[in-house]
């Protein structure tokens, strides 16, 4: 009789607190929400100066990386473009944004590939500041959210896929970007 009382309740608690079903595990790694809306994000002197506003409400692709895109960078351009564009009708809820954090001037040829991706002169900025210390902030895409917070990183050498399956996942949960 015991047994019939207490199973119950143990098997809830098994599942709320130790079973994770796989559909629900997230590929991206949550990171402390980290506010990016207000922060400056370009050097003050910025030819041309970074407005923010075609990112207010929108899901945002981030990475950081060199004016001098070589190997990994051009790979992340390439998936960030595709991840968006892998989102089908929702594809205008999602902005992509290269932050330039060494003061380098990305090649014209590389900025017209890769058409629509919002590059931002980050160096020195106190925007900078605001991602994760530790792993280099080169080797990974972040995901920031259309309030304006940095949320979700995603590990060096990701695969799109899985990130695009977390993004779909956010998109169509969310009620707001």
């Amino acid at each position: 009789m015991a047994l019939v009382t207490v199973a119950p309740v143990v098997a809830s608690y098994l599942a709320f607190y130790v079973w994770r079903p796989e559909q629900f595990k997230n590929y991206g790694e949550l990171i402390a929400v980290t506010p990016l809306s207000g922060v400056p994000a370009a050097e003050p002197q910025a030819k041309p100066p970074f407005d923010s506003e075609p990112l207010k409400g929108h899901w945002v692709i981030l990475m950081v990386d060199s004016g001098d895109c070589v190997g990994a960078c051009k790979e992340k351009l390439w998936q960030m473009r595709q991840l968006r564009l892998t989102q089908g009708k929702d594809m205008d809820r999602v902005t992509r944004v290269w932050l330039v954090d060494d003061g380098a001037t990305p090649a014209s040829d590389l900025t017209k590939e890769y058409e629509g991706t919002l590059v931002v002169q980050a160096k020195g900025s106190p925007l900078m500041a605001k991602f994760p210390a530790g792993e280099g902030q080169r080797d990974h895409l972040f995901l920031v959210d259309p309030l304006g917070n940095l949320m979700m990183r995603f590990p060096k050498d990701a695969d799109p896929s899985r990130i695009k399956k977390d993004l779909t996942h956010l998109l169509k949960v969310s009620r707001i970007g």
